[in-house]
């Protein structure tokens, strides 16, 4: 199976980022695409974390952190990819491994990058990581992250 594209979900976390020479290697070395994906938490299911806030204050919350990640996510691109043929950033809201498996099957992924453990939400302890691995239709590559 000829690998074309390489997906490297990310929660934009240093710890996140160390996966980055696996993909630059497997990307160079095969000449593949490279998607990174960011997936944003939908705020409006934690209302009872976060007060009772109007919708208009969501959203300006969510624009927010749309506007940040997408920064990040270029920072990155530019910095930690700049070798890979070709690289597509994509950001999504919802649950992490559910997203990721989504895009797998749209973008015809080849294979998955993750790091098994990440910084913030849910990608806490590498759950998420080991979810897609179960529910995923092509290979996960784990790169194991000490703390």
């Amino acid at each position: 199976m000829a690998m074309k594209k390489i997906l490297w979900p990310t929660d934009l976390s240093g710890r996140s980022q160390r996966a980055l020479p696996y993909v630059r290697s497997l990307s160079e070395k095969y000449q593949t695409e490279v998607h990174v994906l960011f997936v944003m938490e939908d705020l409006a299911h934690h209302e009872g974390w976060y007060g009772n806030f109007e919708q208009n204050h969501i959203d300006r919350i969510m624009e927010w952190e749309k506007k940040k990640s997408k920064e990040r996510l270029n920072h990155i691109c530019k910095t930690q990819l700049e070798g890979c043929p070709l690289y597509v950033r994509h950001t999504s809201v919802g649950d992490p491994g559910g997203e990721i498996v989504k895009l797998v099957e749209s973008e015809k992924v080849d294979t998955v990058v993750m790091a098994t453990r990440g910084e913030k939400g849910h990608f806490h302890d590498g759950c998420v990581t080991e979810w897609v691995a179960t529910h995923s239709s092509v290979p996960v590559k784990k790169v194991r992250i000490e703390p």
